[in-house]
């Protein structure tokens, strides 16, 4: 059987917890398992490695508080400081998920372009044994972490210092889990289609991820309910799976708390979830018919190393 394990040179940090993990019998049968962590492995390493781990601790920590706290001045200026109004809640917590929204859908797309034009390392990667499907999984899992972590000290830091209503009484749990896995499931499938597609892209490629991903910022209710937009804009938005999750988010940790409004007044739970769990079968149908078909017309047009100086 071949093996995806990577060969480091003498004297070289191993990859420790990662190495663990691929030494599983069940992980050692799966090329898909270990392409997925050698992925998440290496998308970790590129995120984190840039520093030691007291400045990176230092910068996950600072980075998200500094964004949110832009918004939080916004808000207190337009509203003369009226953050205990529910809409605070509702638009801290949607800034505060959104950034694991960006993460995903940006970091796949960010990871295929990372390998082709700054460590041109993508002739290499997708003519050895590795799963590639996989390997881009593991690559946008990394981002998800980290941008999961982000999330949380955003969360905690509006619990703690603006009252976000978010207690151990208003956290509906199951539904919580449901929506987390479903969400992210979802999210990811919409990720894979935006990074196979970049496989065929040249110059400013790797804007396609963040594009997408700022355009829904305003589409997806994280900042202000549907109901104010126009009718087609509105549209727009509930074609989006981050629009649900959202929602189902903001339900699941504010329960009770949570203020209601018409966009989704008519759905409970169960229809939310249900929507998010057919968005997740067919994104991931999906991906897997984008990414077969992207990569054999990469190769048919000699653009899978394409280098373009960026």
């Amino acid at each position: 059987m071949t093996t995806l394990s990577p060969v480091r040179p003498e004297g070289e940090r191993p990859m420790g917890f990662a190495d663990r993990l691929l030494s599983l019998p069940f992980v050692q049968r799966s090329d898909a398992l270990r392409s997925f962590i050698l992925g998440a492995w290496l998308g970790w390493q590129i995120e984190s490695n840039w520093a030691d781990p007291l400045l990176f601790a230092v910068y996950s920590f600072a980075r998200p508080i500094a964004s949110v706290m832009i918004l939080v001045v916004m808000y207190s200026v337009i509203t003369d400081g009226a953050t205990q109004q529910p809409i605070f809640a509702y638009i801290y917590l949607g800034n505060a998920l959104y950034i694991i929204v960006g993460g995903v859908l940006g970091g796949i797309s960010w990871a295929v372009i990372d390998d082709r034009e700054h460590y041109r390392t993508a002739k290499q990667l997708y003519t050895s044994p590795l799963v590639g499907y996989a390997y881009l999984c593991g690559r946008g899992a990394a981002r998800l972490l980290i941008g999961a972590i982000s999330t949380i000290i955003v969360t905690v830091f509006g619990v703690l210092l603006f009252g976000i209503p978010i207690t151990i009484g208003s956290i509906d749990l199951p539904f919580l889990i449901a929506s987390i896995m479903l969400g992210l499931t979802s999210l990811s499938g919409l990720g894979l289609i935006i990074g196979a597609i970049s496989f065929q892209l040249g110059r400013n490629a790797w804007q396609a991820g963040e594009l997408i991903s700022g355009a829904l910022y305003l589409f997806t209710g994280a900042l202000f309910p549907l109901d104010i937009l126009p009718p087609v804009l509105r549209e727009i938005g509930l074609i989006f799976p981050a629009t649900y999750w959202l929602e189902a988010m903001r339900r699941a940790l504010l329960g009770t708390n949570m203020i209601g409004f018409p966009t989704f007044a008519a759905l409970d739970n169960t229809a939310i979830a249900f929507i998010l769990l057919i968005m997740s079968v067919g994104l991931w149908v999906s991906a897997a018919f984008v990414y077969r078909w992207s990569m054999r017309q990469a190769r048919e047009k000699g653009v899978i190393d394409l280098e373009t100086n960026y």
